[in-house]
């Protein structure tokens, strides 16, 4: 069962889009179709003849989406591959198996040994074990900079290949001035990537800003309910494209058909779950405000964030997820955080539910940004709750932490 991906209505709003990309094509015998496109999973695929397998592996080889084999998937990995195109404005996209591998294919397709990448220092944490585990021993070299405080042309060197960077920042939620990095990085012939989870492409749009590819961890809001890992690779050109999709081949890259098909199901009730989370951050925020024991919120659509300036410029709407600095030492953020009780302790974020995270100290050093140091950093997912029971648990955790 074909995907009709090519299809889209004439509408120029992104909400109506994804209702409506990667829908199955009318059976030509009954002239009927299903609603969402099932799950279409195989490892082998086969040809009607041998000239039918040369054409594909011919236009494969060209850069083109054609399937020889099941580890690429088909009409539903397409499918949620159009979906990605359409959600981060892009000409290609590559699926994962996870954020950090959508990060390793980037840096694996950029980077050879010998190379230098400039990577800014709010990124993803894995992103530095990747480095010191992998990268260093291919002999790649990574320097890490505060993009909002450093200029990059006295970090460029001549063997610099990839500007790397995460806008907003994973814990401090930091926007960086996109156009102007992508300046740069055209100056020096660099490719520049944006780890674009929290936007997800429906808020935020790095490629239009003048990256060259973006990255998601579908695992997150496209996903949005805490039951898949997924991560893709958005490609703004053909050339960047091709480039990606000969690593991606050569890597083995596979993601399961049934995941793909939940991802896809996702992307349908992105738009009306994103706006919520964001709808329940703003209320919390405005609680934390007059808390006494609040130092700082970190979220970029609040007014008073270092980076909402950036945020009302680039960005279209916001999302579930903020940081609060809070005048607590150790033992009272940690009673806090275990006094939650709606609000699950875990990593990820993106799902319907609300998460937290006690930040280590430890790791806020190699963020130039922090500058709260006789404070406790908790970030947290506001999740689709009624925002008066996450703010009635919130309290009674912070008179824990004091009591």
């Amino acid at each position: 069962m074909a995907s009709s991906s090519s299809k889209h209505p004439s509408s120029k709003h992104l909400q109506t889009l994804l209702q409506h990309v990667g829908t199955a094509d009318f059976d030509p015998a009954t002239g009927s179709a299903p609603v969402a496109l099932p799950s279409m999973r195989t490892s082998t695929v086969r040809f009607r003849d041998l000239s039918a397998l040369e054409d594909a592996q011919r236009r494969k080889g060209m850069g083109e989406r054609a399937v020889t084999y099941g580890r690429m998937g088909m009409d539903t990995h397409i499918a949620l591959e159009d979906a990605f195109k359409q959600l981060e404005g892009g000409e290609q996209a590559f699926l994962a198996p996870s954020g950090l591998s959508a990060i390793t294919l980037t840096f694996m397709t950029f980077l050879s040994a010998g190379d230098h990448a400039l990577v800014s220092d709010n990124v993803y944490g894995p992103v530095r074990l990747l480095d010191t585990e992998v990268l260093r021993r291919m002999g790649i070299e990574i320097t890490y900079f505060a993009p909002n405080r450093e200029e990059i042309d006295s970090l460029v060197r001549p063997n610099t290949k990839l500007l790397y960077v995460e806008s907003p920042g994973s814990l401090l939620f930091e926007m960086l001035d996109l156009p102007a990095l992508a300046r740069q990085a055209q100056r020096h012939k660099l490719v520049l990537a944006v780890d674009n989870t929290w936007g997800s492409g429906y808020i935020y749009q790095p490629l239009k800003l003048g990256a060259q590819v973006s990255v998601v961890a579908g695992t997150k809001y496209v996903g949005g309910h805490s039951d898949l890992m997924l991560g893709a690779v958005v490609a703004s050109d053909a050339e960047i494209g091709l480039r990606l999709n000969k690593t991606q081949y050569a890597m083995g890259y596979s993601i399961s058909a049934d995941d793909a098909w939940l991802a896809l199901r996702g992307v349908r009730t992105l738009p009306v779950r994103m706006a919520q989370h964001a709808r329940h951050a703003m209320q919390v925020c405005s609680w934390l405000q007059a808390r006494a024991e609040v130092a700082r919120i970190y979220h970029p659509a609040w007014p008073s964030d270092a980076g909402h300036a950036l945020w009302q410029r680039d960005c279209t709407g916001s999302n579930g997820m903020l940081a609060v600095a809070l005048k607590f030492s150790p033992a009272q953020a940690r009673r806090f955080v275990e006094a939650l009780q709606l609000f699950g302790i875990g990593f990820s974020w993106g799902g319907y539910e609300s998460l937290v995270q006690l930040v280590d100290a430890g790791t806020l050093k190699s963020h130039r940004y922090w500058d709260q140091d006789n404070t406790a950093l908790v970030r947290l997912h506001i999740g689709l709750e009624a925002p008066e029971d996450i703010i009635a648990d919130l309290a009674q955790a912070l008179d824990a932490a004091l009591g």
